[in-house]
């Protein structure tokens, strides 16, 4: 067999593999499933709230959130420096592409960014957010049953009110 034929063969099998792995821990845009793979930033993170999907915010507003954990959102959430470290260098990693700035500013909440607007536009026009179960357009559980898993797959929603998509 030619040697050439067999190191390209090879090299496309490599290409598949590296894709195919990549994917697994990326977003997948069809069914919102995402890998929250690091203990750390479940434990400490999700213990207060959602362990929010890194995809969902680019590295700077990441790098903003970690760095005003003293003062985050009103509570102090800091971390001891290593945990903090080990979380910041694991959501930059896992960090989205998408542009999350508003005026030079990095956007810090989820729900404030162009793309979670979009996407949620019917619940928030129609006042769904404030309904008692909702409370937060920060409570991804109310409406999305798997998002403590990392599930925001639109056959996993239960939007209050009776309403299911």
């Amino acid at each position: 067999m030619n040697p050439i034929r067999n190191a390209l063969r090879l090299a496309a099998m490599y290409a598949i593999a590296a894709a195919t792995t990549a994917h697994a821990f990326s977003a997948h845009a069809g069914d919102h499933a995402y890998r929250l793979d690091n203990a750390a930033y479940r434990q400490e993170c999700g213990s207060c709230h959602v362990a929010y999907p890194p995809q969902l915010l680019p590295a700077p507003s990441w790098r903003a959130v970690m760095g005003g954990l003293g003062a985050h959102f009103g509570v102090d959430a800091s971390l001891e420096p290593a945990v903090q470290r080990e979380i910041a260098a694991w959501l930059e990693a896992n960090a989205g592409r998408r542009d999350a700035a508003a005026a030079g500013k990095s956007l810090l909440r989820v729900s404030s960014t162009p793309w979670f607007r979009k996407e949620h536009r019917r619940e928030i026009a129609s006042d769904k957010a404030l309904h008692p179960e909702v409370k937060s357009l920060a409570n991804c559980g109310a409406c999305h049953q798997g998002a403590e898993q990392g599930n925001y797959s639109e056959r996993g929603v239960r939007v209050p009110g009776g309403r299911t998509r």
